[in-house]
């Protein structure tokens, strides 16, 4: 088959006046389906017996029997003082001359230092000490054992190390008194146990998050980091702080099951510090009050001479954390979103949590809940436009839009998809012209604070999920190009989302999916201690970690493609297989050129220089693969991954080869 050509002119003559903001680069996270689950590097599911019995009598959510008495009795009771969810009851009689206690299957790596276990108990006087142990369920080999010294009869926490002697996917946890305990007479107080949190927690953990998790978003690069979704517009900042166990079991009213009280405020600050991001916190404006967001910013911002800054420190945080960015409103314009209003109820709404945010501290930024529809903007911007300082937009791309769906022949889709930069060019446009439709609006700014290929419909997935494809990374990768491309107007992006979750998560725990609207699932793989970066996440940390100052003119000459639908699309009938993208960085010494090869075919680019470098070497990054549907998963994690090439540079011009369905980033030294 003969190869395409194509000609990409790069004139560095022409470079743009907008610098290139790191922010639009940045990620999410939020707390719906298994996101902060996956994240988080507990292994134990329902620590703090906060579900009610499900199979077992009288245990909770994930928890199982562990004994062979035949009398053995398990209930839940109320939770221990100041504690949220139930405590567990386990009632064991001496006659059984057994052991009893409660076990759970986990997967567990090589830890010699050792898991912390930590518990919550009390018992009844007689019973002296617990066992822990770790074991491989196939084999039933002891894989860690400690022993635990009750103290007292009143509830107490202990602590104590787990060492793993390797790792197991299909292992067990137990926790339980051993039959060779010394027994004793049975009446009406003897014989009981209760556990009301416990936890293991590796000692390779980054704070309470995966090590593996931590390292690939760190080198992610991400620039800012986002907390919200809809889930946020039900949820109390002050449940998710102080003492873990104090924390109450609060309902996930969004997206179902619990929310997940490991990773509040001061765990977000923490993760958000540990890679040297910038945080943004979308603050509750549905079922929340001006003066609850203002309270945030000042647990967040105040002095420890401030009642909210006091009760930071108390919580062992002195130091202000220093939030900037505080994002009011997700999606309240949507049906689905706790507090959906209408435009003109939400720029009164507006305005009066900016004005009591900006109380609490003046030199916060604040986003506004925008839409892609302009009238909902419009009117927004009439009623509020002095209390904004960035537009937000989501942006999801499917084939919803254009009346696809699984029947539509696939490379049909395929184009559809890949055409979401136009779709964003053309939101981008009409926000431009509101913009410059009065000056009240000169200063505002546009974050687009969620941004994703959507593969419709998105209830129960079954099979493979599409967006994980290399397909998603060429769309997902032109899209950022539109960004950079309007780098004067766009300085805040952030992927939807970081880890699982609902399937667009760029990092991946294990292999099990979560469907979209059923809540936490209780399923478990053999894959569960994997974790991977889809094609999407290497094309995130391949353009984030580039030197990028400014825009630099160009001019591409290429094929094209043409979007079939079966509904009426205006533009899509000449669409340019090459979306290309040039940056230079602020010494004017790099020059950077982004390439997505959005057709069906490989090509040749001739890319002139424009004298920037005469001869020399030039370094080019691809993520690639043999075809678009290729995808990473638990088994082939590394089928997409990003791979570099040097190639040479003669006359002022650089020949590069680029495959079908691909993305490419072009480096060259002056």
């Amino acid at each position: 088959m003969v190869q395409s050509r194509a000609s990409i002119q790069v004139n560095t003559n022409q470079v743009g006046t907008s610098p290139i903001n790191p922010y639009i680069f940045g990620h999410f996270v939020e707390d719906i389906r298994d996101h902060m689950d996956a994240m988080l590097a507990y292994p134990l599911r329902d620590m703090d017996f906060e579900s009610t019995d499900v199979t077992y009598r009288g245990l909770s959510g994930s928890w199982r029997p562990f004994t062979n008495g035949k009398s053995t009795l398990y209930g839940l009771e109320p939770a221990a003082a100041h504690h949220s969810g139930h405590s567990q009851r386990i009632r064991i009689y001496s006659d059984d001359e057994g052991y009893a206690g409660i076990r759970q299957s986990i997967a567990v790596q090589q830890d010699q230092i050792g898991y912390t276990l930590a518990l919550y108990a009390r018992a009844s006087i007689e019973i002296k000490f617990l066992i822990a142990e770790i074991v491989d369920k196939t084999s039933d080999e002891v894989l860690g054992h400690t022993r635990i010294k009750l103290e007292s009869h009143n509830w107490k926490h202990y602590e104590a190390r787990l060492q793993v002697q390797r790792t197991c996917e299909n292992a067990e946890f137990r926790i339980y008194v051993p039959s060779e305990h010394e027994r004793w007479l049975d009446h009406v107080s003897t014989g009981m146990l209760w556990l009301d949190h416990i936890s293991l927690l590796p000692s390779n953990s980054v704070g309470n998050v995966r090590k593996e998790v931590m390292e690939m978003t760190r080198d992610l690069n991400a620039g800012m980091m986002r907390l919200a979704g809809n889930y946020i517009s039900a949820y109390h900042w002050q449940q998710a702080i102080g003492p873990v166990y104090e924390r109450p079991a609060v309902i996930n009213e969004a997206w179902g099951g619990w929310t997940n009280k490991y990773f509040g405020t001061d765990e977000f600050i923490a993760f958000c510090r540990e890679l040297k991001v910038e945080p943004l916190i979308c603050v509750n404006d549905g079922s929340g009050t001006p003066e609850e967001a203002a309270e945030w910013i000042e647990y967040c911002n105040g002095s420890v001479d401030t009642p909210m800054g006091k009760l930071r420190a108390a919580n062992g945080h002195p130091e202000p954390y220093g939030v900037k960015y505080w994002e009011i409103g997700n999606e309240v314009w949507g049906a689905w979103q706790v507090g959906h209003c209408t435009a003109d109820q939400f720029a009164e709404r507006y305005t009066r949590f900016a004005e009591s945010m900006k109380a609490a501290d003046p030199e916060i930024k604040l986003l506004a809940c925008g839409h892609d529809k302009m009238d909902w903007n419009k009117t927004l911007l009439e009623k509020a436009a002095e209390h904004v300082d960035f537009l937000t937009l989501h942006l999801y791309h499917g084939c919803n839009r254009f009346g696809m769906n699984h029947s539509t022949l696939r490379e049909d889709r395929y184009k559809a998809i890949v055409s979401f930069p136009e779709w964003t060019r053309e939101t981008v446009r009409q926000t431009r012209e509101l913009f410059a439709s009065s000056d009240r609006y000169a200063h505002i700014k546009l974050a687009i604070t969620e941004y994703n290929t959507m593969y419709y419909p998105n209830t129960i997935r079954k099979g493979l999920p599409n967006e994980h494809t290399l397909e998603a990374a060429v769309a997902n990768a032109a899209n950022l190009n539109e960004f950079i491309r309007n780098s004067d107007l766009i300085e805040i992006g952030s992927f939807s989302d970081l880890v699982n979750g609902w399937l667009g998560g760029c990092i991946r725990v294990g292999d099990f999916y979560a469907d979209q609207f059923r809540g936490k699932s209780s399923g478990r793989s053999e894959n569960s201690l994997t974790i991977y970066g889809t094609p999407t996440y290497y094309v995130m940390k391949m353009y984030a970690n580039r030197d990028l100052g400014y825009v630099v003119e160009t001019h591409t000459d290429c094929e094209s493609f043409q979007v079939t639908s079966p509904i009426q699309i205006p533009h899509l009938d000449s669409l340019p297989n090459l979306d290309v993208v040039a940056c230079t960085n602020t010494q004017r010494d790099k020059l950077t050129i982004f390439i997505v090869n959005r057709g069906l075919e490989d090509t040749i680019a001739d890319i002139q220089l424009n004298g920037f470098a005469e001869t020399g070497t030039a370094s080019l990054l691809e993520v690639t693969a043999d075809h678009y549907e290729s995808i990473n998963d638990a088994l082939n994690p590394e089928t997409v991954v990003c791979k570099s090439h040097d190639l040479a540079i003669m006359k002022s011009q650089v020949t590069c080869p680029l495959k079908a369905s691909s993305i490419y980033v072009l480096e060259i030294n002056r």
